[in-house]
């Protein structure tokens, strides 16, 4: 008997892939083709004004990244020409009918071609342009599943999504779309489509009709976001938009084989095609790079584990490369198959991190490798000090403010303009530290635990059906977090992105 292979599958298809200069779409892309040059061939989907210009941002945002560093050891001097061969960069955007593709020869040999699509197209900022997140996050997923329909050989769509979707539930939640069915409750006959869009036109009309300047627009449009987003529920526009995408994608796919993947935290890559691979800062990072550079001193989170999980000290966190694989193994089990299936891809429930753990690391790595002021001494730290509350958290930091002019007191200093100077600049980062915060305030006071009962399936299913599932691993209770954070990430996080970071402002 001959067993079937993940790889096999792969071998001789056509993909597309929307959201490829994305963190995840990047792994996406390097894994497939370093682990089956067999491929036949890669559409990637890339925002530019030509064909010329798309295959440029290709060789600059994806291929000639250090990501790529294996593939291109392993390719030795074929390593240009193999890209050429095996990957398409299309100019075109999620937010257009046809995906923007205006050449009728080209979509109607992708048309005829592609067997999958992989959507990973996003608006990832939190507090993003409500008209912008929109055409991406939910108009997007509109384009991409009219495309859909249009492909002959389609055998599979798969859907990045965001596991907190939920909202701001607490207890188990379920990888199902109950808090989607709750808002169409509250909201009779809600339609997005005329609705949401309606109102985002009239807005911009308005804002046009005043003269206003392009600052006040995009600042108008941001408080917009989150006014809707609230209205409904939601904590940021981010998560407002992406649930309105995955009602359509449930409301609409018809005859489609569809997936949901919902990843928690996306952190640094845990073994491929490197450990600690990681480009920009991905939510609790910027957390853990203020708080090494000593801004960063407390925190908004229940510093108190009553039960041997409690919600409020878990942080949910999971390495793209586990994500990247638990994509392609949704792909490869659920091809051909007309359902629509939705996986958590998480760690709270079969590996929780807990927050005294994660303060623990970030403290003995930082106090083991200091940042270094600009005069070269060493930044002190000590454990984030943790509160249950933002109103506490508020009083902290309003404490720590009035700090310099203590110490100016104390020392009978005249309060001249030169400190004047030093306490407005400390203000400064006071305040943007508060700002960091309640930004990431849902994730931080989160009291969910993500049920995977349906990855774990997933991961069965693969393991029994096929015999290389052990290469595109995404069980998340192989993490030694210690090990991890000690080892790989924070390290990763330093080389690859605050470096990189802090030269580009110099």
């Amino acid at each position: 008997m001959e067993f079937e292979t993940i790889l096999g599958y792969l071998e001789n298809k056509t993909i597309l892939i929307t959201g490829a200069t994305g963190f995840v779409g990047k792994v996406l892309v390097e894994k497939i083709l370093r682990v089956q040059p067999d491929v036949k061939k890669l559409y990637l989907l890339i925002r530019a004004s030509g064909a010329n210009s798309a295959t440029q941002r290709m060789h600059n945002e994806i291929t000639g990244k250090e990501l790529f560093k294996v593939l291109r050891k392993k390719c030795g001097a074929n390593f240009d020409s193999f890209i050429s061969e095996k990957v398409v960069a299309l100019s075109g955007d999620v937010t257009f009918e046809d995906l923007g593709v205006k050449a009728s020869k080209l979509k109607e040999e992708m048309c005829n071609e592609i067997q999958i699509i992989l959507n990973s197209a996003a608006i990832t900022k939190l507090h993003e342009r409500y008209d912008v997140a929109l055409a991406v996050n939910t108009f997007g997923v509109v384009n991409v599943l009219d495309f859909a329909k249009k492909c002959l050989k389609l055998e599979m769509v798969v859907h990045v999504s965001t596991a907190y979707v939920c909202g701001e539930r607490g207890g188990l939640i379920l990888e199902d779309s109950s808090s989607m069915d709750e808002m169409a409750k509250k909201t009779t006959k809600f339609d997005f489509k005329a609705h949401e869009k309606k109102m985002v036109e009239s807005k911009l009309k308005e804002l046009r009709a005043q003269n206003a300047s392009e600052e006040a627009i995009t600042s108008t449009m941001k408080e917009f976001g989150i006014a809707r987003s609230n209205f409904y529920g939601w904590p940021n526009t981010y998560t407002f938009t992406k649930v309105m995408g995955e009602m359509y994608l449930g409301n609409s796919k018809g005859n489609l084989h569809v997936a949901v993947v919902r990843p928690t935290m996306i952190t640094s890559t845990y073994k491929e095609p490197f450990s600690g691979w990681i480009e920009g800062f991905r939510t609790y990072d910027s957390l853990i790079g203020g708080y090494w550079k000593g801004k960063l001193t407390c925190i908004p989170v229940d510093p108190m584990s009553v039960v041997d999980i409690d919600p409020m000290s878990v942080v949910d966190m999971i390495p793209v490369d586990m994500v990247v694989n638990s994509i392609i193994t949704a792909m490869v089990v659920n091809a051909n198959k007309s359902h629509k299936i939705i996986y958590h891809v998480g760690t709270s429930l079969r590996n929780p991190l807990k927050f005294s753990d994660f303060n623990n690391f970030m403290f003995q790595y930082c106090t083991k490798n200091p940042w270094l002021y600009n005069d070269g001494s060493p930044v002190e730290v000590g454990k984030l000090k943790m509160v249950r509350t933002m109103a506490d958290f508020h009083l902290h930091m309003k404490i720590r403010s009035m700090l310099p002019v203590q110490a100016l007191k104390f020392q009978n200093k005249e309060f001249d303009q030169y400190f004047q100077d030093i306490y407005v600049n400390y203000n400064q980062k006071v305040k943007s530290v508060i700002r960091l915060v309640e930004l990431y305030k849902p994730y931080l006071l989160f009291e969910g635990i993500f049920d995977d009962t349906n990855s774990e399936e997933l991961r069965s299913i693969a393991s029994e059906k096929y015999m290389d599932a052990g290469g595109f691993n995404f069980d998340p209770k192989c993490i030694d977090w210690e090990d991890y954070y000690m080892h790989t990430h924070i390290r990763g996080l330093a080389k690859h992105v605050i470096i990189k970071h802090n030269q580009s402002r110099l």
